[in-house]
């Protein structure tokens, strides 16, 4: 029997637009299973100095609704790998843009085999949770 690849993706999901799901879409069309992290409400604040426009639990049913990714969890507020660790993904994939807390894993992710795949933005000039917020423009919220 074939090992399953899975790949795991950490992210605010915001305002769910379809930028979001095109990045979830790329994820999903390389590898058998996808993983998605919503952010915790704590943290989004801790990394990005603002509150989410959706609470943790309305950002995790709408991703839930949204039937791309295979299991959808809410992340831990402590411990960023808790879910890397959990699955063994060979692959964590980001946003162009995302930074923050695998910044200084790089050890952790190399003991463990884990590479990083960036996708490319979809439209980021329309598509980014930022600029909609701005604009009071919401996609599934």
């Amino acid at each position: 029997m074939n090992k399953k690849t899975i790949v795991i993706t950490f992210w605010t999901f915001d305002i769910l637009h379809p930028g979001h799901i095109y990045f979830l879409s790329e994820a999903k069309k390389y590898w058998d299973v996808l993983v998605s992290i919503v952010a915790r409400d704590i943290n989004v604040i801790k990394f990005k100095k603002i509150a989410p426009q959706n609470d943790e639990n309305k950002r995790l049913k709408n991703l839930k609704e949204a039937n791309i990714a295979d299991i959808v969890e809410l992340g831990d507020k402590i411990n960023p790998t808790k879910w890397i660790e959990y699955f063994n993904p060979s692959i964590i994939c980001l946003g162009y843009d995302q930074r923050g807390f695998l910044q200084d894993a790089s050890d952790f992710l190399e003991k463990r085999n884990i590479s990083i795949k960036r996708i490319w933005a979809f439209k980021e000039d329309i598509y980014k949770s930022s600029l909609l917020r701005k604009e009071k423009k919401n996609f599934i919220s």
